[in-house]
């Protein structure tokens, strides 16, 4: 898949309303009732007349490509008890990281619940770590023009992304929408790469999990630390990553390794696509969904693995190679895989049990780092050094790090007790009891003077208390008693019930 530049393919004939420029002119049409009418729709797929089709539960029109007719449903109860034992990862998701790693693996490999895979990929990935520490910074790139080169091929792109998906069968609708924009921001937050087509349907992916602000700091996280140098010029990370992963193939299949030898048939040929969209264009939308789920936990391991799974099923036997007498033959081979070694459980299983580990990838990589200035000479593109998976972008993480704090979805004013989970709530009349002997006669009670908030996510678990800040600090201790009751009324306008970036689920 080369990089993409402004004259390249056919120009596709532009939708009413460019959506080239910053965020204004992105609204389809001049007339603001029609777009808000639009803007109410359910889906982009029932703006563009696909309202009575049926969509299956990842959003793809039933019938089309990339829809799943039998699919293996994990049971109500169990999904349940896997959402909550996500949410208490994520709620204390520091700790987990630091002392129970190996469990957080596990759980990725058994699958991440639907409705908490945007927010998990986040954290996994260290998007949320970024947006936390570049506030601000995607709106800043979002209302900047873009380079004219960049956003032509963008746009030209925008439609061949997931067709049948209800968030991007509508041209010009909310989610092509969203995808400029997130690409066009990562051509302007590294313009010395700009655009690569391999990076439309990675962001495409993101957006059908979280806002497009989340989405753009995944995006950033997979291009530089996960597959960094995959999307510059002259891609030479694949070409390398394309021995890589030939070389190990030696050792997982040695029938398929030696018949694509003799063959002649170099690695860019088959794993390209593969690698740079993560198998988001190769395999079943269940099996892609827990692939991502991997791949954001353990990193460019686990892509290997898929790549070697494939190879060693489609050509690892003499009876499979009977079809494949030529390149043609072997190619079609590739791009036609069997639906039984792509299916979720199947392919899930043998990659858990592949035994390819990240020091044999950097041994190999080192290897062939060697090879190839020998040959070629050094690297014209100086890519950072890449991380294996969640625990190593934690451990690159400057140390003076904010422990990461789950938005809160529910504020509760502070006269409010939370219940202890230990403590048994007692009955009415003994707390009326406790209460009489305590209380002096002929005192009322005054309010206390609300200095903190409990905040509680959707989880049902109470986080930190976190401090209000006043206008001016200095005078806090000299509030009197009586003004009590009108910082009361003042901390209930400020902190009920806000809406304040609620990331529990985003479906």
């Amino acid at each position: 898949m080369a990089k993409s530049s402004g004259e390249n393919g056919p120009r596709a004939p532009a939708a009413a309303g460019s959506l080239s420029g910053t965020r204004e002119n992105l609204a389809q049409g001049p007339d603001a009732a029609a777009a808000d009418e639009l803007s109410s729709l359910g889906s982009d797929s029932e703006a563009n007349g696909f309202a009575e089709h049926r969509i299956d539960k990842f959003g793809f029109i039933v019938g089309s490509q990339g829809a799943e007719d039998a699919l293996e449903e994990v049971p109500l109860e169990v999904l349940r008890q896997r959402e909550s034992k996500w949410l208490d990862m994520l709620n204390n998701w520091d700790k987990w990281m630091a002392k129970k790693h190996k469990k957080i693996r596990l759980r990725c490999q058994k699958g991440i619940p639907p409705s908490l895979r945007g927010r998990a990929w986040q954290y996994l990935s260290g998007g949320k770590v970024k947006l936390q520490q570049n506030p601000g910074k995607f709106d800043e790139l979002d209302m900047s023009p873009g380079d004219p080169k960049w956003l032509d091929v963008i746009e030209r792109d925008l439609h061949r992304q997931f067709p049948f998906h209800e968030m991007f069968v509508s041209r010009g609708g909310h989610g092509q929408q969203d995808l400029f924009r997130v690409l066009k921001a990562y051509t302007l937050y590294r313009p010395e790469e700009g655009y690569c087509q391999a990076q439309a349907p990675i962001a495409a992916v993101l957006l059908m999990h979280m806002p497009a602000e989340q989405a753009f700091w995944c995006l950033v996280q997979i291009c530089e630390k996960y597959l960094p140098g995959y999307y510059s010029e002259k891609l030479e990370a694949i070409q390398l990553d394309g021995e890589i992963l030939f070389s190990l193939l030696q050792k997982v299949s040695p029938v398929a390794h030696k018949h694509l030898s003799r063959q002649k048939i170099d690695p860019l040929l088959y794993m390209t696509e593969w690698f740079m969209c993560a198998f988001a264009r190769t395999l079943p939308w269940s099996s892609v969904l827990r692939v991502w789920d991997m791949f954001f936990c353990e990193g460019v391991k686990i892509i290997f693995r898929v790549g070697l799974v494939l190879l060693k099923h489609a050509l690892g036997s003499p009876e499979k190679l009977k079809a494949c007498q030529g390149q043609y033959e072997t190619i079609e081979q590739l791009r036609s895989l069997s639906p039984k070694i792509m299916q979720e459980a199947f392919l899930v299983q043998e990659v858990v049990e592949l035994p390819i580990t990240e020091r044999q990838i950097e041994r190999e990589h080192l290897i062939q780092l060697r090879r190839w200035q020998e040959t070629r000479g050094e690297l014209q593109c100086r890519s950072p050094p890449r991380l294996h998976g969640a625990k190593a972008i934690l451990d690159a993480e400057p140390t003076p790090r904010g422990a990461l704090q789950p938005s809160p979805s529910i504020r509760l004013p502070p006269d409010i007790p939370l219940p202890s989970p230990k403590a048994k709530p007692k009955p009415p009349k003994q707390a009326q009891k406790e209460q009489k002997r305590t209380k002096p006669s002929g005192h009322l009670d005054k309010p206390p003077i609300p200095n903190q908030t409990t905040a509680m996510t959707a989880g049902g678990d109470a986080c930190a208390p976190q401090d209000v800040t006043l206008k001016d600090p200095a005078s806090q201790d000299l509030v009197p008693q009586d003004s009590a009751p009108q910082d009361l009324t003042l901390h209930h306008s400020q902190e009920s019930l806000t809406s304040q970036e609620s990331e529990d689920t985003y479906l």
